[in-house]
C-alpha cells in the first residue's frame, strides 16, 4: 500500500503526470481541492481565517474571496505564515482521512498525493515515494505566458515566490523530466507507474 507525494513548481505539469497515474489506477487525492473543501463556507478553518484577516476576505455569499486574500498575504511572511498556521493542520488531518480511507477500501491501492507545497508543508510525512515533476525555470515560465495568458512579471513573481528547484529536487526519489512534450511525459509516467507497482 504505497503512498506516494507527487510535487512540482507551478507549470512543471504535475497535474498531467496525475491525470496519468489516475487512468492507471492510482487514487489522487489532490491537496489544492482539500485546501477548498476545508475553507468552505461555515467551516472552522474559514472562521479563523476571517477572524485572522477581516471580513472583507469573504465575498457576499460568505465563501472566501481567494484574491482578496492572496493580495492580504502575498510578499507578506507573517500573514502568510499566520495562514498556513491556520489551513495547514486541517488539511494534513483531511488528507491523513482520505488516505486511510482509501487503503481501508483496497489495501493494495497506490496512493498519490497531488501536493505542491510537500518541500513547505509535507516533506516529514511518512511518505514511500516522493515524485518530482520537474521542467526548467524558464519553460514553466513559457507555459505560464503562452498556455495560461500570463504576463511575464507576474508569471516570474509566481515561480519566485514558490520554492527553489534544488530544494524540490533534493528531496526526489524519482524526478520525471516534463521539459519535453506531453508524449514525452506521459511515456515516463508511465515506466514511473510500472516501477511503482513493481512486485
Amino acid at each position: 500500500m504505497p503512498l506516494i507525494a507527487l510535487t512540482g513548481g507551478i507549470a512543471s505539469g504535475k497535474s498531467t503526470i496525475a491525470r496519468r497515474l489516475r487512468e492507471h489506477g492510482a487514487i489522487v487525492v489532490d491537496a489544492d481541492q482539500i485546501v477548498r473543501d476545508v475553507q468552505a463556507p461555515g467551516s472552522p478553518v474559514l472562521d479563523d481565517i476571517a477572524e485572522a484577516f477581516g471580513p472583507d476576505v469573504l465575498d457576499d455569499s460568505g465563501a472566501l474571496d481567494r484574491a482578496a486574500l492572496g493580495t492580504r498575504v502575498f510578499g507578506d511572511d507573517e500573514a502568510l505564515q499566520r495562514l498556513n498556521a491556520i489551513v495547514h493542520p486541517a488539511v494534513r488531518a483531511e488528507s491523513a482521512r482520505r488516505f486511510a480511507a482509501a487503503f481501508a477500501e483496497d489495501a493494495a491501492a497506490v496512493v498519490v498525493y497531488d501536493v505542491p507545497l510537500l518541500v513547505e508543508a509535507r516533506v516529514d510525512d511518512p511518505w514511500d515515494t516522493i515524485v518530482v515533476a520537474h521542467a526548467p525555470a524558464s519553460e514553466r515560465l513559457r507555459r505560464l505566458v503562452e498556455l495560461r495568458g500570463m504576463e511575464p512579471d507576474a508569471a516570474q513573481k509566481r515561480i519566485d515566490a514558490q520554492v527553489s528547484d534544488e530544494k524540490r529536487l533534493a528531496l526526489a526519489d524519482i524526478v520525471i523530466d516534463t521539459s519535453g512534450t506531453i508524449d514525452e511525459t506521459i511515456a515516463r509516467t508511465d515506466a514511473v507507474w510500472s516501477r511503482l507497482t513493481a512486485v
